[in-house]
């Protein structure tokens, strides 16, 4: 199983919507060693702002359950001005029909908390070097 530090994503930036900062955290900790750009938001109007302000991110992995602004409504709006940037949605309260919905709302996957660092990255990766 690869480990953060077989991976190099040096010149590719991720933003990551989650409001638990302790995910946030660990996210950003697994993160560390492949040298990627790592932005932060809060909730869905952070999400949608960061993404405003730095169309160059190269991949989203966003929180559905977020406060103000829901991962859903995020990404729906994030769909009507760009349709190319990866979105991963990742969430703690799986249910049957979130993964559907999350994809009909415009989520390229679906991943759900908690995950295993190395399962998040080769996530990641399949994204980032496609």
């Amino acid at each position: 199983m690869k480990s953060s530090r077989d991976y190099d994503f040096s010149g590719k930036s991720i933003l990551v919507a989650d409001d638990e900062i302790t995910n946030f955290i660990i996210i950003e900790k697994t993160l560390k060693k492949t040298k990627i750009k790592v932005f932060h938001a809060e909730n869905g109007e952070q999400a949608v702002q960061i993404f405003k302000e730095n169309p160059e991110i190269n991949l989203i992995l966003m929180d559905i359950r977020m406060p103000e602004m829901g991962g859903l409504e995020a990404t729906k709006y994030i769909r009507s001005v760009n349709r190319e940037t990866p979105i991963i949605a990742f969430t703690a309260y799986a249910l049957s029909d979130d993964e559907a919905i999350a994809l009909e709302f415009g989520c390229d996957d679906y991943i759900s908390k908690p995950v295993r660092p190395e399962f998040l990255l080769k996530k990641i990766n399949e994204y980032l070097n496609k």
